[in-house]
């Protein structure tokens, strides 16, 4: 327990949508996280952010529909999917965490053994993909929640099962992949330039929260310019069409374009303000959250 396993701590992260968290990990340098803990303490981090978040991702969702906000539901119902939402993000949490772990080695082992940003980058982007496997289904059963075109979790359940199989879960999952790994590549150098500059004007190493601040802002960078991705997939995810009538919104680009084209470029930033408000204030839950649930993990002398 002497100091912490900095790539270890660096991304045990939950969800695209809190990619700042990485930041967060890799200032920390207290006790050592044993792999199993930090996967524990990283889903109930991940889900105590889904869940306290939950009404500005249901504005977000709302914003960015094809309805509009009010018809979606204005305030109302703020915490509709919630259930969906925590359901998946442990799960989430738990295969973007050893997708991670797994290919940092295999990446690093590639390049001669030598670290540099773009690898955690790029394991990160694995990571993300087999994540997506969790988030996709939860995302689409929490989103059409959200909206209002289910009033239960069972009616989500089975009727997107009736009507598109096991597929209809996965509707948006390329997009949702093309989302997170530009998300990825950009947040993390820019994480890295201010962890530096800040390091450089005080003369010394930054501390966790100023960690915390640097991963919040670089996530939020990263998170309004990857909006329009975030608009495409919330699209897909939503769009009901009937049997016989052809789907409006097909694949990434062509989701892009069409949003576009009938309601203006402007269209494609919809709810960039919870988007981004989101991954700011989630960096610092998931910051306490981790923090306290390691302190109470390690208290159960399960890892001594």
């Amino acid at each position: 327990r002497h100091r912490d396993s900095r790539a270890r701590r660096r991304l045990v992260v939950d969800r695209c949508r809190c990619v700042a968290v990485r930041g967060i990990l890799s200032s920390m340098s207290e006790k050592p996280s044993p792999f199993t803990l930090a996967l524990i303490a990283g889903g109930v981090a991940g889900t105590s952010v889904d869940v306290s978040l939950h009404p500005l991702d249901t504005l977000r969702t709302r914003l960015q529909s094809q309805e509009g906000f009010w018809k979606s539901g204005g305030f109302k119902g703020m915490y509709r999917g919630i259930f969906s939402a925590a359901l998946g993000s442990a799960p989430g949490a738990a295969f973007f965490f050893s997708t991670y772990e797994t290919m940092k080695k295999v990446i690093k082992s590639c390049a001669g053994d030598k670290e540099h940003w773009t690898h955690h980058s790029a394991a990160s982007a694995c990571g993300e993909v087999a994540a997506c496997l969790v988030r996709v289904p939860t995302a689409v059963v929490t989103q059409n929640m959200q909206v209002g075109n289910y009033n239960s979790f069972g009616e989500a359940i089975s009727t997107t099962y009736k009507v598109s199989g096991l597929r209809g879960f996965y509707a948006g999952y390329g997009t949702t992949v093309f989302r997170e790994i530009p998300f990825a590549f950009i947040q993390f150098p820019i994480y890295e330039a201010f962890k530096k500059t800040w390091a450089n004007y005080q003369g010394s190493e930054t501390s966790p929260v100023q960690g915390a601040l640097c991963g919040s802002v670089a996530g939020a960078i990263a998170g309004g310019l990857t909006t329009p991705l975030d608009v495409a997939k919330t699209r897909i995810m939503l769009e009901r069409h009937g049997e016989g009538v052809a789907k409006k919104y097909v694949g990434t680009l062509g989701t892009l374009s069409t949003i576009a084209k009938e309601e203006g470029a402007l269209a494609l930033y919809k709810g960039i303000g919870p988007r981004v408000t989101w991954i700011t204030i989630g960096g610092f839950i998931f910051f306490g959250a981790y923090e306290q649930a390691t302190a109470l993990l390690w208290r159960t002398k399960m890892w001594d």
